[in-house]
Parts: C-alpha cells; sequence; structure tokens
C-alpha cells in the first residue's frame, strides 16, 4: 500500500503548540484518503517550535496530491494551534510543500494548497476552484468594512484588538498596549516625578533639562543643544521626522503678506525675494491643514491653542536651509490592521492617550483626518511623483536633503523587487486585466478604503503589469519605508520639547519682536503634558521585539525557486544601500537613518 511522510512544523511564538487530536486526510486527483490521527505513542506531539514526522499509509493510489485536509478536534479544552507548514514525501520521492502559517482555533476543518502560487484563471480542475471560491468567500466574512468615524477611509470591522480575526492579532498585546507602554516609557525615562505637579508651569528652558533624558551623542541631545539655531531649524524640514511638507515656492502666496523689505537681512544674493523666488531659492512649508481645527478642551483647568503657520525658507550661499519667515494663523500588511485597531481603541478615541497631552485631542485629530482625507492622492503616494510635485527633486539644488536620496533609493529596490515577482506569475499585461481577483481587491480598497473619491487618483482597476508593480510599491513602501522616516524619529526631534512641543497653553503672539522668555514658557506644555508627550514619542519611537525588517521573510508562502531567488536579490540590493548610507553618515554630525533598510520594518506595527 502507498505510503506518504507527513512533516508537520509548529510556530515557534508563544501558546503554538496544542493538545487537541489533528486528523490529516489526502486529496489527490484519483480519490481522497481516510482520516488519519497524527499522532506517536508515548510522544508530546506539536509542542511549541516542534517539526514532526508521521508515516501515512493509504489503501489505494491518489494520484497527484491536491489539497491536505487538517482537522483539530478538542481534546479537553479548545486549544489553539499555529501552523507553519505542512511537507509531503510522496511514495514516488517527490517532496510538496502545503504554506500555512495561520493560527487554528476551536474544532475546524482546514484545507490547505501546495505553494505553488496560481492565478484564478490556473485551477481547471473542480475540487481547486471549489477550494479557491469557499477559502474566499471565509475571508469575505472575515474581514468586513467599518466606518468609525465620517469622512474616514473605512477599517475593519473590529471595536478592538480581540475582536479582530485570530491571525492578524499581535502574539503578545502586552507589547502594543499604549497604556502600558506610555506607564513603562515614564517609568524608564524616571519622569513620573513630575506628575504630581501635573498643571504646573515650567520655570525655564533650563527647567526642561529636568525630564530630559541625555544619551551621549544621541541626535535628541544634539537637538537640545541647537534647537535656537536657524540651520537646525531648517534642517528639521528635510530630514526630521516630517520630512514631507516642505515645497520649492514658485510664487508668494496671498495670504503670506511678506516684502523684501522684511527679509533682506537673510537675503544674501543681493536680489529681491520675488527674484530668490524665480531662481528657485525659496522654500515654503503651510500647515494649512491645522488652519481652523479644534483645539483640546478635554480638560477644563487649562486653555489649549493651536496655530497653522506658514514658514518661508531659503537656501543660502552655503546651499543650507534656513527660515526668514514665519506667519502664525491663530486657532495640526503584518499587524498594520491590529495597530491601527489598537490606536482606535487606546490612542485617538474618546479619552484616550492623545487626549492628554496634544492639542489636536478631544476631536481635532478626527477633523484633522477628515480634512487630510480630502487631498490623499494616490500620486502622493507614489514617493518619485511627490518629491517632483513639491520642486524637492534636484540633488544639486538641494544637497542634504537625505530623505529624498535614501527614498528613492528604497522605492526603486522595492519597484525592481515587485516587477520581477510580478513577471513570474503574469507573463502579460492582459493576464493582468482579466485576473478577476486582483481587479476586485483594487476596485475594493478605490471604492471603500478611498470611499470612491474619483479626485484621490486611485484606480478602480489596474491594466497592465507596470501598473501592478507600481501599485504594489506604493502599498509596500507606504507601509515599510514611509512609516519608518515619518515614525522612527520622534523621540530625536521631539524629546526636547521646546523644539516640538505638542500643544500650546497661550495663543500665538500677534505681534513681532514683543514676546519675552517667560511668555514662551507659560504657552509651552505644563509639567504633566510634557511627561505624557515625552513618553508617547519615547515608545513610538521604540522597535518592536523580534522585529521583521525589509526583506526578512521567515514565513516560506511562495515555495518556487525564481521568486526566492528575487527575494535574494531584493535582500542584496537594500544591503548595498544600508552600505552606502551608513558611509554617509560617517561623516555627518547629524546621522540620518531613518530609511536605512536594515531600519525599515516590513510593516506598519507601531
Amino acid at each position: 500500500m502507498p505510503s506518504y511522510t507527513v512533516t508537520v512544523a509548529t510556530g515557534s511564538q508563544w501558546f503554538a503548540g496544542t493538545d487537541d487530536y489533528i486528523y490529516l486526510s489526502l486529496v489527490g486527483s484519483a480519490g481522497c484518503s481516510e482520516k488519519h490521527l497524527l499522532d506517536k505513542p508515548f510522544y508530546n506531539d506539536f509542542e511549541r517550535g516542534a517539526v514532526d514526522s508521521y508515516d501515512v499509509t493509504v489503501d489505494e493510489e491518489l494520484g497527484e496530491i491536491q489539497l491536505v485536509r487538517i482537522e483539530k478536534r478538542k481534546y479537553w479544552l479548545n486549544d489553539d494551534w499555529y501552523l507553519k507548514y505542512i511537507t509531503l514525501k510522496t511514495p514516488h520521492g517527490d517532496y510538496i510543500e502545503f504554506p500555512c502559517y495561520r493560527w487554528i482555533t476551536g474544532d475546524v476543518e482546514v484545507v490547505l494548497r501546495d505553494g505553488r502560487a496560481k492565478l484564478a484563471r490556473d485551477d481547471q480542475i473542480h475540487i481547486l476552484k471549489q477550494h479557491r471560491r469557499k477559502e474566499l468567500e471565509t475571508r469575505q466574512k472575515q474581514y468586513r468594512w467599518m466606518e468609525w468615524n465620517p469622512g474616514f477611509p473605512l477599517s475593519i470591522d473590529a471595536k478592538c484588538h480581540k475582536d479582530l480575526p485570530r491571525d492578524i492579532q499581535f502574539d503578545s498585546e502586552k507589547g502594543v498596549d499604549f497604556v502600558l507602554n506610555y506607564s513603562k516609557a515614564m517609568e524608564n525615562l524616571f519622569i513620573n516625578r513630575f506628575m504630581h505637579m501635573f498643571q504646573s508651569s515650567w520655570n525655564d528652558f533650563a527647567d526642561f533639562e529636568k525630564i530630559f533624558v541625555k544619551i551621549s551623542n544621541t541626535i535628541s541631545e544634539r537637538v537640545m543643544n541647537h534647537w535656537q539655531e536657524d540651520l537646525m531649524f531648517g534642517y528639521q524640514f528635510l530630514n526630521g521626522c516630517n520630512p514631507v511638507l516642505i515645497r520649492r515656492c514658485t510664487e508668494l502666496p496671498e495670504k503670506l503678506p511678506v516684502t523684501t523689505e522684511m527679509v533682506e537681512c537673510s537675503l544674501e544674493r543681493q536680489l529681491s525675494l520675488e527674484q530668490e523666488v524665480q531662481q528657485g531659492n525659496i522654500f515654503i512649508v503651510d500647515f494649512e491643514l491645522l488652519d481652523g481645527i479644534d483645539a483640546n478642551k478635554t480638560d477644563p483647568c487649562t486653555l489649549q491653542f493651536l496655530a497653522a503657520p506658514i514658514c518661508l525658507l531659503y537656501k543660502n550661499l552655503a546651499n543650507k536651509i534656513v527660515p526668514i519667515a514665519i506667519q502664525l494663523l491663530v486657532a495640526h500588511v503584518r499587524f498594520t490592521i491590529a495597530i491601527n485597531t489598537k490606536a482606535r481603541e487606546q490612542l485617538i478615541c474618546e479619552c484616550g492617550l492623545f487626549d492628554k497631552a496634544n492639542a489636536t485631542g478631544g476631536g481635532g485629530h478626527v477633523q484633522m483626518v477628515q480634512r487630510a482625507m480630502k487631498d490623499l492622492t494616490y500620486a502622493s503616494l507614489c514617493f518619485p511623483e511627490a518629491i517632483k510635485a513639491r520642486g524637492m527633486e534636484s540633488k544639486e539644488d538641494i544637497p542634504y536633503y537625505f530623505y529624498r536620496d535614501d527614498g528613492l533609493l528604497v522605492w526603486e529596490a522595492i519597484r525592481t523587487f515587485t516587477a520581477e515577482v510580478v513577471d513570474i506569475y503574469y507573463e502579460g499585461d492582459q493576464v493582468v486585466e482579466e485576473d478577476p481577483e486582483l481587479q476586485d481587491f483594487v476596485n475594493d480598497v478605490y471604492v471603500y478604503g478611498m470611499r470612491g473619491r474619483k479626485s484621490s487618483g486611485f484606480p478602480k482597476s489596474v491594466k497592465s503589469r507596470e501598473q501592478l508593480s507600481e501599485y504594489l510599491t506604493v502599498v509596500i513602501f507606504t507601509a515599510s519605508a514611509q512609516h519608518a522616516a515619518v515614525n522612527f524619529g520622534q523621540y530625536d526631534w521631539c524629546s526636547w520639547i521646546p523644539n516640538a512641543p505638542p500643544t500650546m497653553r497661550a495663543p500665538p503672539p500677534t505681534a513681532k519682536g514683543v514676546v519675552t522668555i517667560e511668555q514662551i514658557v507659560d504657552t509651552l506644555p505644563d509639567r504633566g503634558r510634557s511627561c505624557w508627550h515625552l513618553g508617547a514619542v519615547w515608545a513610538l519611537s521604540q522597535f518592536q521585539e523580534n522585529e521583521l525588517f525589509l526583506g526578512m521573510y521567515p514565513e516560506e508562502h511562495f515555495i518556487e525557486k525564481p521568486v526566492k531567488e528575487a527575494m535574494a536579490r531584493f535582500r542584496k540590493n537594500l544591503e548595498a544601500i544600508v552600505s552606502v548610507i551608513a558611509e554617509r553618515n560617517k561623516k555627518k554630525q547629524l546621522p540620518y537613518y531613518y530609511l536605512s533598510p536594515d531600519r525599515i520594518p516590513n510593516s506598519v506595527a507601531i
């Protein structure tokens, strides 16, 4: 009788093993086997991290194996199990891989197909077509859309983390609990002692050093020492934690009534302000998104204020960007779904942690997202296009924009990788256009994610391999590199609170040159809100335990050799980028490393 060797790999994360009964049956082109209990005498099967092998003998030839059925049945109490993969050695000595990489919960049957990636049109056998349809229907029931707030992109239908499907929950919720992390941050930073003085003001700038943790030779300490200097101010718009707003100024906006006389002491080329604009030496940062946003009113004992500043910057003769005019307008896909759900549950919800220290808390942050959604476009997520649209593409004119330089390297590496993989599975543009599952996915994003807004420029369909490669690059780059660029520098640039205060306790001044140091200190956050802010930027800037960085794919969902080779080339390209960035940073007092691939997590996880 034919005999198969079945190898079962259990995940190594906590509680991945199971004591439940595990049954296996094989589905072949010539028939289906009986159920076999996978159990070795006097042995604890399916322990965490285990790889167990079993001999399965069948009564008759099954033909080419199409599917593997796994049944989990309760032993005592239901015991969840994380199955990584199953491999099968056939009687003829061939090996077939069946990737799973998901949790199996409750009394359930899971059907796996082999790891060769197939388009819908490739499934010609009825049983494979049926399996594909059932799997799609199951996922549509698990992953449903929900509106969290009017005007927001729709999110997954889950009120809290535990409502999510088990497969996309964090292995340990403890590591991403915002309340716990903030409390831990304040303990690690030794700032709990200030919390009893919650609403009291600091005495002066030096007083802020009491909560500032000095770590030798870090960016944050350099910010503390140089935050009042024009060069540091301008540099932050290029390479700080918000390098995406600066753009070349092509004409002075009417709402910024600045004249040559006002700024001539800062102009070094003996030109008028208008001539400097024409020569491309003037840049602008406009926080118009904040104009009219309601300030935080959650604490009736402390008024909080917002400004929507416009900053005019000048490229001097040394090619450095410095401010010349500032105007204030009074009155700002691993675990991605899980962290967004956790944020809605604890961070940006009503009375959440965001309300404790930020001027946009208490509903202002909701207004910001609603307003930002109107301006979010597909082109703005295509990194090279976004850079060009802001007039920031010239390395000769703007030589110190490392966010741009490193971002373009990473974008191109991802684009090359996606193009290679797309070309492996789609031999022509027509195959892309005729893939119903792919087209349904793209349309789903447009209709529900972007609320069907034509002005977003998001495609309703993709019609070529090149368009598909670009679409995948947008997804990967946004969830990895772009997030890293604006997230992991928060402690570096925002921990010295006078440099990046999260809220103001007084409105901006209405006259120039009349503000005293004492008034500025009284405007800055009080001791309590400063502590919350410091804890927040520290917690949000930390990598997760066992973080997976760009190019790391421990779960082998793709088994074909060409794809594995493409992955290897992708990792090699990323390693080369790491070396280029490391070599440049050796000479920099302010190194820029947020877009170094070895510091870019594969996906948004915090």
